[in-house]
Order: C-alpha cells, then sequence, then structure tokens
C-alpha cells in the first residue's frame, strides 16, 4: 500500500493546500475549509483505491463530503476492481483561522491505513500528551506535570527549566497549534520536547499517525462533555471511555502513510508560493515501514497542469 500510494496522498494534500491557499486573508475561514475539501474529494475519486473516510469532517448530516463513513477512490465507479481497501484520516484545513487571516501554521493533512488501523473518533475532546522518540515511555498520562517534566528533562540530559513545552491553548483556539506542534515534537531540531493538553480527538488520531511513523508516542483519553458525546462514541464502537490509547495502539501489523502539505508558513514546512507559471508547494510524508521524514518542494505549472516538478 505504501509504495503503490505515498505519492497519490501527496497529490492530495497539495491540491487541498493549493485551494485553501488562494483564499489566504480573506477572513472567510469557512470558505478557505469548503475549498480545501472539494479539491482533496476531488482527488481522491482518481485515486486507485477502495477508501472510507473513518476522521473527516464529520457526519454525513452535517458535511457534504469527505464525511465519516464516506466511501472514496476510484472503487466506488469500478467496484469489481480489486482495489487496496483504505482506512482514511483527514482534515483538509487544519487551521480554518490561520489561512482566513493569513497566519502561520495552516496544513492540508491526510493519515492513511490498511482497513482497520486507525481509530475511530468522533469531533469530541481528548486529553493528551505528546512526545519525541527519545522520550518514549517516560511519560503518563496522569503523571503529575512536574513528575513529566523531569521525566522528560532526564532522557535528554538536560535541566527542566530548558525544556520547550507547548500548552494548548483550550477550548477558545482548539484547533490552532494541534497537529504541527504534535508533529514538532518529534522531528529533531524543532526545539519543542513534549505537548500537553485537551484538544480535538480527530486531530489527535492525525497526530498519531505521524508520530507512529516517527516512533515518536502519544498518550490519550477520549473526554466526552455532553451525552451525545457517549452516543457517538457507543456509535463509533468506542466502548471503554477510560482507555488510554497509546502510539502503539495504531495500525498494529498494519502499513500507514502520513502526508501533510503547508499552506501558509509553519515551523516544519513553507506555505504555497505562487508565482508567473505556477505554484510551489512545500509537502512532507511519512510510512510506518521507512521511519524517515520526506520533505518534498513540488513546483506545479499551471499551464502545462501534467507537468510537475519536485526536489526531494
Amino acid at each position: 500500500m505504501e509504495e503503490q500510494l505515498s505519492l497519490e496522498f501527496l497529490r492530495v494534500v497539495e491540491n487541498g493546500a493549493i485551494a485553501a491557499a488562494r483564499t489566504m486573508g480573506f477572513g472567510d475561514r469557512h470558505k478557505a475549509d469548503e475549498v480545501a475539501v472539494e479539491a482533496m474529494r476531488k482527488t481522491m475519486d482518481a485515486v486507485e483505491m477502495d477508501g472510507t473516510i473513518v476522521i473527516g469532517e464529520g457526519e454525513r448530516d452535517e458535511a457534504p463530503m469527505l464525511y465519516i463513513g464516506e466511501k472514496v477512490g476510484l472503487a466506488t465507479h469500478a467496484p469489481k476492481a480489486l482495489f487496496p481497501e483504505v482506512d482514511i484520516a483527514v482534515d483538509p484545513l487544519e487551521g480554518t483561522n490561520l489561512c482566513a487571516t493569513g497566519a502561520a501554521g495552516a496544513i492540508a493533512v491526510l493519515a492513511a491505513s490498511e482497513k482497520g488501523g486507525l481509530l475511530h473518533a468522533p469531533d469530541i475532546y481528548m486529553e493528551k500528551i505528546v512526545v519525541g522518540p527519545s522520550c518514549k515511555g517516560a511519560v503518563e498520562l496522569d503523571a503529575p506535570v512536574a513528575d513529566n517534566l523531569k521525566s522528560i528533562a532526564k532522557r535528554l540530559d538536560r535541566d527542566v527549566e530548558d525544556l520547550v513545552i507547548i500548552v494548548l491553548d483550550r477550548p477558545r483556539h482548539e484547533k490552532l497549534i494541534d497537529l504541527s506542534a504534535g508533529i514538532s515534537a518529534a522531528v529533531v531540531g524543532t526545539s519543542i520536547h513534549a505537548v500537553m493538553g485537551t484538544g480535538g480527538a480527530p486531530e489527535g488520531v492525525l497526530t498519531a499517525a505521524a508520530l507512529r511513523c516517527l516512533n515518536g508516542q502519544i498518550l490519550a483519553r477520549l473526554v466526552p462533555t455532553k451525552a451525545q458525546d457517549n452516543e457517538r462514541l457507543a456509535k463509533m464502537g468506542v466502548k471503554d471511555l477510560k482507555r488510554i490509547y497509546d502510539t502503539e495502539d495504531l495500525a498494529p501489523g498494519k502499513k500507514m502513510i502520513f502526508a501533510c502539505c503547508g499552506v501558509t508558513d509553519g515551523n516544519l514546512l513553507k506555505g504555497v508560493r505562487f508565482f508567473g507559471e505556477g505554484v510551489r508547494t512545500t509537502s512532507m510524508i511519512l510510512t510506518l515501514d521507512d521511519r524517515q521524514v520526506r520533505f518534498i518542494d513540488s513546483v506545479h505549472l499551471e499551464k502545462r497542469p501534467d507537468v510537475k516538478v519536485r526536489f526531494y
């Protein structure tokens, strides 16, 4: 699956990012999200897969496309074809407000695994702690913050005062710094050592997919706050509300791909750049087998849309 679909999913996030970037700075976050969704959905239609959206824009009655349970890929047009069955988690525009205002950190994101590899999580809250490979196994979700900081500092051979920890600003800005911050904690050289806080469950699953590929760790627990949250969780097969999910619970024994593309500039990716002949994008792609981070610059020539130049 990884070899067959990696570049296809890269194309999906690139097209979503380009569409969103055309609305950057207009102040309309709904429009930015809408065009990203449409671009990604259209691109998925041409991918040779039998895909199912397990994390997306919401349940069917709330979203016209890329909704939870939607079937995507060429298999929707050729049901007898033997395309790989794939579960997909997608956030067409992580940071809608960031794109709308032209602020840094907006990205288009997708994670995919062989069927059954991704947690089906509705859009509710989730407690999380995220660390990179060096601190894997050193933290506990229910441990006091001070204890976790001491454990992280010990693993990194530095003082607690020298750690950089991102604490998510909740709930007012629940989608601003969740996913990209989590990935940064697992990439050497970003100077971010951990992320702690309560944020969206869908973003948590996408972060977990990246961390699984990077050999980092996320510990998380779903936090229903309304009666209907429990009903939605039960509908998705989640029975144990006290369960603490670990990165290793994701895609056990299965293939997995994570891809994202910068919309606006961030600490990991540059944003979309428009120039006279076309568009330039910067993306990141991870696979579970490789355990490598691939940053990819692509030039899309609009006068010749069939021509792309990629710099790996």
